[in-house]
């Protein structure tokens, strides 16, 4: 019998007592480990994080023992259903992450299962080389899953698989005896060689030949003309056949200049068909994607005109000769329009558009939601226009919808399907859909998995492709290498049915009762938490771009739970009610979700548009709903209310001089909830509304309305009155709105959504004649304004008058641009540092700021990020650690190295405290800066 049949007890007590590294059997552990990025769903018993190779066979001597299965896991990004497991999962993320060594001259490096693709390329680069293959998700995919599925990427038309690109592989099997395989029967398991051997006719004429098959066992790389290839062979068994503990590989030269040629073609039919004859030329990639997946209005002005497009990368020993390459491939195509690119960044910004359609291929273009299952089949590239009218024309059969993209120079096809996998109906046709696909892509000469993997999605249709013959002998292979049968059951061989185990089965049918209008999802909760596919960009180490802000709490503690991705999978199973099964009242959930910033850059950097900022408002809603709430949400939560008093009373005096009294600021931030490393910010002696109300009216309607959120009105009013100055400098008259006003931002951070929501209402009463006159509000905290642009309509959304506010925020330079457009600023002439609200990255875009300081001579970019005071969150006891790690990550970094003569910039509050009490800087509002310019004139 398995301990998975009884109690865990056991099972937890062997392996602590066995292995070094970290054993977790806890709710949350296994909760963040029950799903990959495929359909597909299995809970765990534990998750072991062994240290070395020898955890990992102490860790398979105890499943053994006890007949647990095991599956080896790296970022948890596969597609099939093969990282996840109903034993024991090991997590080789934390500890076995290492590139071992790297030898330029032999060009190899020796690595351990758990590294990223991009430390082992940043390691190869300083000596220019690189590993060729390239998935789209290198920025946190590991060796060891890339091994297992024998991944690809972009540029495997110039340097293959994975498979191509290993040398040697260390490997330990179940039985607890470690293998060295390379080139040759030397470290083959016992009966293996006589197994090949025996059925030499049917290697040689069972695998069909194309570059990008990747489906069943590689048996044929053991045939003696091709060397016997041990290491070639295992590469692609997904954890099925042992447990690689460390690999040599090889690395290529990378050329020293690259361009990019983007072609244009009517459809993807039309790019499909061409994309074999540009193979002579010797590009790196051809890439192909429709204009179905380009849904960003920016991106898709870069790119040329057409239905479909080609990306097709060319290398060179100087940027001359890569462009000369590009464009000879553009003379050889027939195109309706094209594009050469040898500028790095806008490469880079090229190629983000395509490694964005994994997740934007999520969502249809009307927001219903399409899945993988057939992501990755491939064709011999010849035939990949034919393959794709087939395609459509099954998918048109059933009623499908799905937009094809990806490895066209490999005929290698990646698509999500609107499948319905919630009702039976749905999952009935999903099933006759497969089968049928299958025989479609066999009848083209091709594989059912060209990249992926097969998995549990296709594993059962394998009799298709090989016949039942060869997949027999991969079951033998399967039996040599593992007699046990541990590793990663149901995967491959003797797989489990391709509809049983869906990832959506346990959650609610009927929508939950929530606060949030979740317009994006129909009203439906479920449906907002299952926008996480799991392809895990928000598991980096750095940011994915200069200016991305995703997901800093991830990147200060490295820790899957506190990812956008490892909360989504918490709240999924918190639906789903079978690992966290106290719903709202969870506390996993709670402490998961404890570190997240709400600087809601998941909204905008997360392929599919998660919105961690508010599922954490919604959850600390319900969590706290008829209890006690932490003292923070008190005295944060309640902040306006508490300034409005302290003005009312005009005891600001007083109240700075009390906080500037060691013990009882220390006695306020023990009662308040306020970490202790924290000073308690001033109170402006005199607000922005008390100022405004003592100097003279312009006379006229007001052309803007200047909101005076809470932090620029009670504690930084000098910002107010620099942006009056400047709007009025440019010809503009400015009005306020009646007191009372608020966004009720730190309501809803803190998700005390019922107040917010009567602070809202409140508003829009007071609110009445301004927006009837339609005047513009200018809002000058970023954190305000975006919850004005999305909580105001998304917790009032039955109530006109919130989209209509909604609809009328404008920061300020959004304001100067739109309303004054013929007004110059004053030339300032300095270079910049700081840094973008995290907030009007994701929900107000920057791009009148980035033209108001080019106007203004002030020079250079702002950083990316999150600053890590993040509102309330840098203020809460217990997070100030967190807080520090997220400024230093790109914040500080920027402002110590800017020259002494830079304008530091931070328009939100939070940012400019930041700054303050970290680093002693005074960081500035752009209008400040600009207001301080006009009085210098």
């Amino acid at each position: 019998m398995s301990d998975l049949d009884g109690d865990f007890g056991g099972l937890e007590r062997d392996l602590r007592a066995a292995v070094r590294g970290a054993v977790d059997l806890s709710v949350t552990a296994r909760a963040l480990h029950t799903m990959d990025a495929s359909n597909y769903r299995r809970v765990p018993a534990a998750v072991v994080a062994p240290r070395d190779a020898d955890d990992v066979r102490a860790a398979l001597e105890v499943c053994r023992e006890r007949s647990v299965p095991v599956v080896a896991r790296g970022a948890g990004t596969s597609i099939a259903g093969q990282a996840t497991g109903t034993g024991v999962v090991l997590d080789f993320t934390r500890h076995m992450n290492r590139v071992v060594s790297l030898d330029p001259e032999a060009r190899t490096a020796v690595v351990q299962p758990g590294v990223v693709l991009d430390d082992l390329r940043a390691a190869a680069a300083p000596h220019g080389l690189t590993f060729g293959p390239d998935p789209s998700t290198h920025s946190r995919c590991t060796l060891g899953g890339m091994i297992g599925n024998n991944s690809c990427g972009a540029h495997s038309v110039a340097w293959g698989t994975t498979a191509d690109n290993v040398r040697s592989l260390t490997v330990v099997r179940s039985q607890g005896d470690t293998l060295r395989i390379g080139r040759g029967w030397e470290g083959a398991p016992a009966g293996l060689r006589a197994l090949v051997e025996g059925d030499l006719a049917l290697l040689r004429t069972g695998f069909p030949d194309l570059p990008r098959r990747i489906s069943g066992y590689a048996l044929d790389a053991l045939l003696p003309e091709r060397g016997a290839d041990l290491a070639r062979a295992f590469c692609g068994s997904e954890g099925t056949l042992g447990v690689v503990t460390e690999a040599a590989v090889r690395l290529v030269e990378a050329p020293r200049a690259r361009a990019l040629a983007v072609l244009g073609y009517a459809d993807e039919s039309a790019a499909a068909e061409a994309a074999a004859g540009l193979l002579p030329h010797g590009p790196l990639t051809v890439e192909g994607m429709a204009a179905d997946l380009v849904r960003d209005a920016p991106q898709k002005s870069a790119l040329p005109k057409g239905g479909a497009w080609l990306f097709v990368e060319t290398g060179g020993a100087s940027p001359a000769e890569a462009r000369a390459r590009a464009e000879t491939i553009v003379r050889a195509a027939d195109v309706l329009d094209a594009v050469v690119v040898d500028d790095p960044a806008r490469q880079r910004a090229l190629w983000r558009v395509r490694e964005d359609a994994s997740g934007t291929a999520t969502r249809m273009p009307d927001g219903s939601e399409a899945w993988p299952g057939w992501e990755d089949c491939a064709v011999p590239p010849a035939r990949l226009g034919a393959y794709l009218r087939d395609f459509r024309a099954l998918l048109a059969e059933h009623g499908l919808r799905g937009t094809p993209y990806g490895h066209f120079g490999d005929g290698c096809i990646h698509v999500r399907i609107d499948f319905d996998l919630l009702s039976t109906e749905g999952v009935a046709r999903f099933r006759r859909f497969s089968e049928e696909l299958a025989d479609v892509v066999v009848a083209h000469g091709g594989s059912l998995s060209g990249e992926h993997g097969d998995g549990q999605a296709r594993a059962e249709l394998l009799p298709k492709m090989y016949g039942p013959g060869l997949v027999r002998l991969f079951e033998r292979v399967k039996d040599v290498w593992d007699p046990a049968g541990l590793l990663n059951p149901g995967m491959l061989v003797r797989p489990a049915p391709l509809d049983e185990g869906l990832r959506f089965a346990p959650l609610p049918r009927e929508p939950v009762d929530v606060a949030f209008g979740y317009p994006h999802d129909g009203g439906d909760f479920s449906a907002a938490v299952r926008r996480c596919v799991g392809v895990a960009k928000c598991r980096t180490a750095t940011a994915a771009s200069p200016t991305d802000v995703m997901c800093p709490s991830f990147r200060a503690t490295g820790e899957e739970e506190h990812s956008t991705r490892g909360r989504a999978r918490l709240l999924h199973e918190m639906l789903a009610g079978e690992v966290v099964t106290d719903g709202w009242r969870s506390t996993e959930v709670r402490d998961a979700l404890d570190l997240c910033l709400s600087c809601k850059g998941c909204r905008s950097d997360c392929p599919v548009g998660v919105d961690m900022a508010t599922y954490k408002a919604e959850f600390l809603h319900h969590h706290y709903e008829g209890r006690r709430r932490p003292a923070a949400h008190y005295a944060m939560g309640w902040l306006p209310r508490w300034l409005r008093a302290v003005a009312l009373t005009r005891t600001a005096p007083l109240v700075n001089a009390l906080a500037r009294i060691g013990p009882l600021a220390a006695l306020g931030k023990r009662l308040g909830g306020i970490a202790p490393e924290r000073s308690i910010p001033a109170v402006a002696p005199r607000t922005l509304r008390q100022w405004w109300h003592g100097r003279p009216k312009r006379q006229g309607p007001p052309q803007v309305v200047l909101w005076p959120d809470t932090f620029t009105d009670h504690l930084s009013p000098s910002v107010g009155r620099a942006a009056v100055r400047v709007l009025e400098a440019a010809g503009l008259t400015v009005a306020l709105p009646p007191k009372g006003v608020c966004c009720g931002l730190t309501y809803v951070s803190t998700g005390q959504l019922d107040r917010a929501r009567a602070v809202l209402c409140a508003t829009l009463d007071r609110l009445g004649p301004l927006l009837a006159a339609g005047a513009p509000v200018v809002v000058l905290e970023p954190s305000c304004a975006a919850a004005l642009k999305t909580d105001l309509a998304e917790l009032l959304g039955d109530d006109p008058r919130a989209h209509r506010l909604a609809a009328s925020v404008r920061t300020f330079a959004q304001a100067l641009e739109e309303l004054a457009p013929d007004w110059r600023p004053p030339h300032i002439g300095r270079p910049v540092a700081g840094q973008t609200h995290c907030h009007q990255h994701a929900v107000l875009g920057d791009e009148a700021e980035r033209r108001l300081r080019t106007k203004a001579g002030l020079e250079g970019e702002l950083s990316g990020g999150c600053c890590g005071l993040a509102g309330n969150f840098g203020f809460e006891r217990g997070h100030y650690e967190v807080s520090v790690a997220c400024a230093e990550e790109q914040l500080l970094p920027s402002v110590r190295q800017a020259p002494g003569e830079a304008v530091v910039l931070a328009d939100g509050y939070s940012c400019r405290t930041q700054l303050g009490q970290l680093a002693g800087v005074r960081g500035r509002h752009l209008a400040e800066v600009l207001a301080e310019a006009l009085d210098a004139v």
